[in-house]
């Protein structure tokens, strides 16, 4: 199964996966966005960044951000 990953980042040799979606309040919009982070297989940080508020920070592993405080964070 091929899947696509939004974005990657590497900094000082550390990669980070990032799904971006708009809500993933809904379901199948939450296994969707997680799928992708999910097929892969090494141990870098993998991260969800939504507009959401009221989210569950972590799903196995894989965190979800509010993009905007990821934005003031970073």
């Amino acid at each position: 199964m091929k899947v696509q990953i939004d974005f990657v980042t590497i900094a000082n040799g550390i990669k980070k996966y990032y799904q971006v979606a708009y809500t993933a309040m809904d379901d199948s919009t939450l296994h969707r966005e997680l799928k992708p982070l999910q097929m892969i297989n090494n141990n870098y940080e993998k991260i969800l960044l939504t507009m959401d508020y009221d989210i569950v920070p972590n799903h196995d592993g894989i965190k979800q951000i509010n993009v905007l405080d990821w934005l003031l964070e970073e």
